[in-house]
C-alpha cells in the first residue's frame, strides 16, 4: 500500500485557486503536477512566462512536424508505413491511401484506431461494411480483417494500441451520455455492399505481428460472415458528435477531453466549443508541466488558438520534463478576450512512456519551433 505525501500549503502571493482570479495582473501561472492531470499538483505564480527560454540545447525539447510535407507516395500496405512516433504501448503511422486495398490486412500486435484526416472510403471487415468520411474516428479491434475501397484518397493517422484494447473513459459524475452517447458509436452492417464483395476467388491477407508481416491466402474472400452477435466490433464516431464538457468559469484540463484509453495513454479530441467567460478565469491552455506524459497533438482543421504558425496536418510533440503552453500572442489574445469561441479540431495522445522519434518524422521537423515561444519585440 502506498499514497501520495499530501499537504496543500500556500507560500508567499497566490490565487485562491488554480486557473482563476490570478492575485496580480501581468503575472503566469504554471501548474507542475504528477499523473498527467489526475495526481498531485502545484500552482506557481511567476513574473516571466514559464516559456520564455533564450536558447536550448539537447533533445529534451519541444518538436513539430510537417507531416503535409510527407510523400504521398506510400506503401500499398498500411503495415510498410514508417513510424512517426512510438515506444512499446503506442505507435503512430501516417498513410496516405492512394488506391483500393487488393487485399485484406489484419493487425495481431494490437487495437488500431484510424483518425480520418482527408478522403473517403468504403471499409469492409469482419463484421461488415461501413461508409468512413473525413473526421471519423474508427476502432479496428485486434485480429480484425479489413480492407479500404476508396472513394477519394485518403490521409489516415494510424494510432497503434500494442498488446492492448481501446476503451471508453470513465465519466465519473457527468454520467454516460455526456462528451458524446454511445448511442452515437456506428458498427458495420452486413449490407448489399457487403454481400456484393463475397467472393470465391483468391484473396489474401497481411497480418502484422511482432512488427513482421505473414501472407495468409485463401481461395475465396474470408470477409464472407452472413452475421454476428456479441459486444465486440468495429466502431465508429465523427467528432461531430462529440460534445465537449466546458466550464464558463473555469479551464478544463485536457483530460475532459478523453475520446479513448488504452493502456499506457490515453487519446483525446478537441473540438469547437465557447471559450471561458467568466472576467477572472483563465482563456488559454494554462503553462504546464506534465512531468510524467509524453503530449502529442496532431491539428486536424480550424484556427489553433493556442499556437501561432501552426495548419492542419502538423503534429506538436511535448516530451515530458518541461514547462510548456501557449504562445505569446495566443496568450495575450486569451487576456484581451478576443475570441469568444474556439474553431479548432485537434486529435492529442499523451503517452505515459517516452516516445521516439521516426526517421520520417525527423525529415519533416521543424527546427526552428522550440523558439516559438519567444515574444516579437
Amino acid at each position: 500500500m502506498r499514497k501520495w505525501i499530501s499537504f496543500p500549503h500556500s507560500e508567499g502571493t497566490t490565487s485562491k485557486q488554480a486557473h482563476a482570479d490570478f492575485p496580480e495582473d501581468g503575472i503566469y501561472e504554471r501548474e507542475v503536477g504528477r499523473e498527467g492531470f489526475f495526481g498531485p499538483a502545484s500552482h506557481f505564480h511567476h513574473q516571466h512566462a514559464p516559456t520564455g527560454w533564450s536558447n536550448w540545447e539537447g533533445d529534451l525539447k519541444p518538436r513539430c512536424f510537417d507531416l503535409n510535407k510527407l510523400s504521398t507516395a506510400a506503401p500499398e500496405s498500411p503495415w510498410q508505413v514508417p513510424m512517426i512516433l512510438e515506444n512499446a504501448q503506442c505507435k503512430m503511422r501516417i498513410w496516405h491511401c492512394n488506391e483500393t486495398m487488393k487485399y485484406l490486412v489484419r493487425n495481431a500486435d494490437g487495437d488500431d484506431l484510424l483518425f480520418v484526416h482527408e478522403g473517403e472510403a468504403e471499409l469492409f471487415t469482419d463484421y461488415g461494411h461501413m461508409h468512413i468520411v473525413k473526421g471519423d474516428y474508427v476502432v479496428i479491434p485486434r485480429n480484425t480483417n479489413w480492407r479500404l475501397e476508396l472513394e477519394a484518397p485518403v490521409f489516415l493517422l494510424m494510432i497503434e494500441a500494442t498488446n492492448s484494447a481501446y476503451q471508453l473513459p470513465e465519466k465519473g459524475l457527468v454520467g454516460n451520455h455526456a462528451i458524446f452517447d454511445p448511442a452515437c458509436l456506428d458498427v458495420p452492417k452486413i449490407n448489399d455492399s457487403f454481400k456484393a464483395q463475397y467472393s470465391e476467388n483468391e484473396w489474401s491477407v497481411h497480418v502484422k505481428r511482432h512488427s513482421k508481416t505473414s501472407v495468409i491466402t485463401y481461395p475465396f474472400n474470408p470477409l464472407d460472415a452472413i452475421g454476428w452477435h456479441g459486444d465486440l466490433s468495429v466502431v465508429r464516431i465523427n467528432w461531430r458528435d462529440i460534445r465537449p464538457l466546458m466550464s464558463h468559469r473555469y479551464h478544463l484540463p485536457p483530460s475532459a477531453h478523453t475520446t479513448f484509453v488504452a493502456n499506457g495513454f490515453v487519446v483525446c479530441t478537441f473540438v469547437p466549443r465557447p471559450i471561458e467567460s467568466d472576467p477572472g478565469a483563465l482563456k488559454v491552455p494554462f503553462y504546464h508541466n506534465n512531468d510524467d506524459y509524453d503530449e502529442v497533438l496532431f491539428y486536424h482543421e480550424g484556427d489553433f488558438f493556442s499556437r501561432d504558425n501552426i495548419d492542419r496536418g502538423m503534429i506538436t510533440f511535448h516530451p515530458a520534463g518541461f514547462t510548456h503552453g501557449p504562445h505569446p500572442k495566443a496568450f495575450q489574445a486569451g487576456l484581451e478576450y478576443k475570441k469568444k469561441f474556439t474553431d479548432e479540431v485537434a486529435v492529442m495522445i499523451d503517452t505515459r512512456n517516452e516516445l521516439f522519434v521516426g526517421d520520417a518524422a525527423h525529415q519533416v521537423e521543424n527546427p526552428e519551433y522550440v523558439y516559438s515561444w519567444k515574444a516579437e519585440k
